[in-house]
């Protein structure tokens, strides 16, 4: 697949590159959000998900195109479609061993499930794109991400959301604007963003995280099934006859 134009002849969203101080490249990109980016999304928890994406793409980009590359030279003539299932499994494995292991420690711990999910999420979605030649490292991508993640309906909405995230990341560098509300209730927004944008999107799912023992059970559940789905909106963007994202599932 190619990568398209912006709608109405806009511009791509400029992702700004790591900071020098931040190592970067696929031999070093975390399992887990960076330390930077949680500071990024508490400071502005409306615009999680928007950082997510930017930062997914910058730091999980380079990895996706490494690992398409090099599994193309060890598994010769391999297809795009068996490349895009090697991830898909590999990610849903990581995404419910996400939700197995979290949950006991409260609100932080509910907050720091989704966010470890959506992040997983993201680095599935960059390896499918490479699987079927989609630049992983293109701006594009995280307006794909947005979109596929039903943070935003269509791609011009979700490349707004970025251009306004990415200002105040450079606003924040420039000017230190960090937040100063409550941390309860800034962390209560930053977990119902994220549980949006991991497909996490009943109440009650993220309430059941914070209860000791129905977490585990719920939240493995949970995590396997939005992931899944995600994998499949995956698919049909990214594969050459698809003709972009499905739209929502009828109930």
């Amino acid at each position: 697949m190619t990568d398209t134009p912006p709608i109405g002849g806009q511009p791509a969203v400029p992702i700004p590159p790591p900071s020098a101080s931040v190592p970067a490249g696929p031999a070093e990109a975390p399992e887990a959000p960076p330390a930077r980016l949680w500071d990024r999304m508490r400071d502005d928890p409306q615009y999680a998900p928007e950082h997510l994406a930017l930062e997914a793409v910058r730091r999980l980009g380079p990895e996706a195109a490494q690992w398409a590359g090099r599994s193309r030279a060890d598994q010769p003539g391999v297809s795009a479609d068996a490349l895009a299932d090697q991830a898909v499994r590999k990610f849903v494995n990581r995404a419910r061993l996400s939700g197995a292991v979290s949950g006991a420690a409260g609100l932080p711990g509910a907050v720091l499930d989704v966010g470890v999910l959506a992040w997983t999420q993201a680095r599935m979605v960059l390896h499918v794109a490479a699987a079927y030649d989609a630049d992983p490292l293109h701006s594009d991508r995280a307006t794909d991400l947005l979109v596929l993640q039903r943070v935003h309906k269509v791609a011009e909405s979700a490349r707004l959301a970025l251009g306004v995230a990415a200002g105040r990341e450079r606003a924040d560098a420039l000017f230190g604007l960090g937040g100063q509300r409550p941390l309860g209730r800034v962390m209560l927004q930053l977990g119902v963003r994220l549980a949006q944008m991991a497909g996490v999107r009943a109440a009650k799912r993220l309430v059941a995280k914070i209860v000791p023992g129905a977490a585990i059970v719920l939240g493995t559940w949970a995590n396997s099934s939005a992931t899944k789905d995600l994998a499949e909106r995956s698919r049909a963007l990214y594969r050459p006859r698809g003709g972009g994202v499905p739209e929502p599932r009828q109930p």
